[in-house]
């Protein structure tokens, strides 16, 4: 998949460095959302790759 803006630049590097597997873990652990896909989205519409 493509970026189209650096929230997806942002989760594909948690993934390559196990971040994202440890927070998701974390959340699970604690019973509370982590978050992400409303950062990356957030992310991708303040800071779009242009085409």
């Amino acid at each position: 998949m493509k970026s189209t803006g650096l929230g997806d630049s942002v989760e594909k590097f948690t993934k390559a460095t196990g971040i994202k597997k440890m927070v998701d873990t974390m959340s699970k652990g604690l019973n509370i959302p982590c978050g992400c896909e409303a950062r990356k989205k957030t992310l991708n519409k303040m800071f779009p790759y242009k085409k």
